[in-house]
């Protein structure tokens, strides 16, 4: 048994969605970032970092990882699955993931804050991050013009990036003309595993279309960053 604890970000669903594909029973303990509960003492135990997500294994003696693609790499190792065991194999994935981890992760993150949760509007900032952003989509599309998947078959490194790009309205990035980007992104959504991994812990996309609601969600998510 996982014990999961998640908020609803393309990092919690990272690993949300490895779980379901994985079929590896789970608890979701769902983190209100907005209260501060990431950095209560008893969390930060098991993730010194004070973010999400954490899994703890029960079944391996209570052991916690953290930081979203150790998890990763630790659910596919566990199981044999979503990463193959040849060298070349594997570290095909896990470069494929370290673009996620490196890349796409942090300057999608740095999009949002400027563009969406900073009351103030800098324009040169968000027009950096941005632009760095469609620069590292359209590399992701020249993979996947002669690739079904990222590294080879399906894996981690699939479900790490996805987590992230789906989300491209949020940070305001453009993805016309990406014809390969976007085939692939439609044949991740059309797994089962992945419609429930990106509803754990709460289901929040539909309300995401309202704009109202919207302005509200990214008032509330202003508070974790400034935290």
């Amino acid at each position: 048994m996982i014990d999961l604890y998640t908020a609803p970000t393309p990092n919690g669903h990272k690993v949300s969605v490895a779980l379901e594909e994985l079929a590896l029973p789970y608890t979701v303990h769902a983190i209100d970032l907005t209260k501060g509960e990431q950095k209560a003492q008893a969390y930060v135990r098991l993730n010194p970092n004070a973010r999400i997500p954490t899994i703890v294994d029960r079944d391996a003696g209570d052991f916690a990882v953290f930081e979203s693609g150790a998890i990763l790499i630790y659910l596919a190792e566990k199981t044999g699955r979503l990463m193959p065991a040849d060298p070349k194999g594997r570290s095909l994935v896990v470069q494929w993931l370290m673009f996620q981890m490196g890349g796409i992760g942090p300057m999608m993150g740095q999009a949002n804050v400027f563009f969406r949760y900073f009351p103030e509007k800098i324009q040169p900032a968000i027009d950096r991050y941005q632009h760095e952003c469609r620069r590292l989509f359209e590399v992701l599309d020249r993979r996947l013009e002669a690739h079904e998947w990222l590294a080879g078959d399906y894996s981690i490194a699939d479900i790490a990036n996805w987590c992230w790009v789906r989300t491209y309205r949020w940070s305001g990035v453009d993805i016309e003309g990406l014809g390969h980007l976007r085939r692939w992104m439609d044949a991740m959504k059309e797994r089962p595993a992945c419609r429930r991994g990106i509803e754990v812990p709460v289901k929040v996309e539909s309300a995401l279309r309202d704009e109202a609601t919207a302005r509200a969600w990214a008032e509330r998510a202003r508070v974790n960053v400034q935290r």
